[in-house]
């Protein structure tokens, strides 16, 4: 299954013209993301408030993430503050997984930003948790903490952001999205062998385990004859017709 480092913004000290500061809004919507993300069997390690973006940028070089989402809200520049909005999706230029992610999310965006047509992806070499990042890299820069309108908009919408970056997630890695986490007990029941257990809902997917007849698992969600299952600590998705409800 997919892993992310998911960087929200530690930048205590940029404010929102109505209250509030980006670090505190930006760890509130990763906090929005996370039961979505665990329900749709993303998982994540997180950096922490106390952290830099240059400890962010090492946590993630440490790990092997499939994608690295860094969180921030914008702000214009002295000449011309509080008077620019719209989302901007970062990818590094030569990165074609960034770019794919950044124009699935910035489409995704467009749904919900109250003027979609200044919602863009763009590409840039001068943002560090995107050029010094191993892992395909994402730096959105939500909207624009100085303009009285966006920063209410991201007060006010922090839920529905949050699902819609995970629906995007979910679209960039090709997995089913889920709202809310089953977690019930279930009985692997074949008569043969073991229970495959695959990266995605398909046989032609990868095989991240077996688990045998009469092994325990748990169900975290179901859709079109597939179970998202926790075994042993591996999540993925197996076959609904071997698997008993408990």
């Amino acid at each position: 299954m997919p892993i992310i480092y998911l960087s929200p913004s530690t930048q205590e000290r940029n404010y929102y013209v109505n209250g509030g500061t980006e670090e505190q809004y930006m760890n509130l919507l990763a906090d929005k993301m996370v039961p979505y993300l665990d329900a749709s069997g993303i998982r994540y390690t997180r950096n922490t408030p106390s952290m830099t973006a240059a400890s962010s940028i090492a946590a993630s070089n440490a790990g092997n993430y499939d994608l690295h989402l860094a969180l921030h809200s914008n702000a214009a520049p002295e000449n011309r503050y509080g008077q620019v909005q719209g989302s901007i999706v970062f990818y590094y230029p030569s990165s074609t997984q960034g770019k794919r992610a950044a124009e699935i999310i910035a489409d995704g965006l467009k749904a919900i930003y109250p003027q979609p047509n200044l919602v863009r992806a763009q590409s840039t070499t001068s943002i560090g948790e995107v050029r010094r990042v191993r892992a395909p890299s994402v730096f959105l820069e939500l909207a624009f903490h100085d303009n009285e309108a966006d920063a209410t908009w991201i007060k006010n919408n922090l839920d529905a952001i949050a699902r819609n970056l995970v629906l995007s997630l979910t679209e960039y890695f090709g997995i089913p999205f889920y709202e809310t986490e089953r977690n019930q007990s279930g009985t692997v029941d074949v008569s043969w062998g073991t229970l495959n257990i695959r990266a995605q809902p398909n046989t032609g997917a990868q095989i991240l385990t077996q688990a045998p007849d009469g092994a325990t698992l748990t169900i975290l969600n179901r859709s079109d004859g597939w179970y998202l299952v926790d075994y042993n600590g591996t999540i993925g998705y197996a076959s609904g017709d071997f698997i008993t409800l408990n």
